[in-house]
């Protein structure tokens, strides 16, 4: 278990990356939790970024801007609570498994909060990244947690050489619907995501999410050892440049 406590988005994503890393190393599994120093746009891994958003506007409304190592479409961080999982993945084992297991955690969390949440079924087809300029929180895919059908856990998962990775945001607020404000052509806004906030009657603290988190992991897996933050930035090192390039970032 790793608190990171809210950075900027290329250390975030670079610390994803890490760990991703560390799991192919160890052999060991890490639930992350973190937040977002500033709001920031994040892009998918195979997202068209670079026409279709306008850094001017970024730029003058001082949001961050990054691109994430999974797929996916664009999302706006900002009042979240993010998480991640990085875990060895045998090669040849299918998406389904992993993601079914993590979801249950994080549906045991929101139980923990008090929210009734259920993973989308099957069936759903998934848009192309990009395709309409759409928030990932427009809708929901397959086995994504969605309250009243609305998504409020947008995740995603990459499985590279022998690990995984999954991150995603469990929205406290919906800023989605700012995304429009930041594309370089006409954008119809996304409709509402759902929120802890509109669910609840209050928005729970980063701190509430977290320890329900935290509760869930033990409940499942047994109480969790604390990884030092030394060694998640051992590990994050090498990618930093990578993550804080702006080659990187909008290379499509």
């Amino acid at each position: 278990m790793l608190d990171s406590g809210r950075l900027d988005g290329p250390e975030q994503m670079a610390l994803d990356a890490g760990l991703l890393d560390r799991a192919r190393a160890t052999g060991e599994a890490v639930l992350r939790v973190y937040g977002w120093s500033r709001p920031t746009l994040s892009f998918g891994r195979h997202e068209v970024a670079r026409a279709r958003f306008a850094c001017a506007a970024i730029e003058r409304a001082n949001i961050g801007v990054v691109r994430r190592p999974t797929g996916g479409r664009v999302l706006l961080h900002d009042r979240e609570v993010t998480y991640s999982v990085t875990a060895p993945a045998p090669d040849g084992e299918s998406v389904g498994p992993s993601y079914r297991r993590i979801n249950a955690l994080l549906l045991d969390a929101l139980a923990c909060l008090g929210v009734r949440a259920a993973a989308t079924p099957a069936g759903r087809a998934r848009r192309t990244p990009g395709a309409g300029l759409v928030s990932c929180f427009a809708e929901p895919s397959a086995g994504e947690l969605v309250v009243d059908g609305r998504k409020l856990v947008g995740s995603a998962q990459l499985r590279e050489r022998g690990a995984l990775l999954q991150h995603g945001s469990i929205l406290v607020d919906d800023d989605q619907g700012r995304i429009v404000e930041f594309a370089a052509g006409p954008l119809a806004p996304a409709p509402p995501a759902a929120t802890l906030r509109a669910v609840l009657g209050r928005a729970p603290s980063y701190a509430e999410v977290r320890e329900a988190l935290v509760a869930a992991l033990a409940a499942r897996e047994g109480e969790a050892a604390t990884l030092d933050a030394a060694e998640a930035d051992h590990f994050a090192a090498p990618h930093r440049a990578r993550y804080g390039s702006a080659g990187w970032t909008w290379r499509r």
